[in-house]
């Protein structure tokens, strides 16, 4: 599955929900400085060039965020 960086216009008002919010990367993933706590990108199916954003991908999201613990599809940065 494809990487995909999570590109809001500013971080106060992105929305991870939202799939128009990100850019395709390619099948490797990025490097995301630490400290871990926002989100950096995710690895998920693609739909002509933004990622589908399934109910479990979206939960996963949101844990990876409250615990700010990466997980094999969400990638997290400062």
């Amino acid at each position: 599955m494809p990487w995909y960086s999570f590109t809001p216009v500013s971080i106060a008002t992105g929305d991870p929900s939202d799939p128009n919010q990100y850019t395709l990367i390619g099948s490797i993933p990025p490097s995301c400085p630490s400290p871990n706590s926002n989100l950096c990108a995710i690895q998920a199916s693609d739909n002509l060039g933004l990622p589908i954003l399934t109910l479990p991908l979206l939960i996963e999201m949101a844990n990876a965020l409250e615990n700010v613990t990466e997980t094999s599809n969400v990638l997290l940065k400062p």
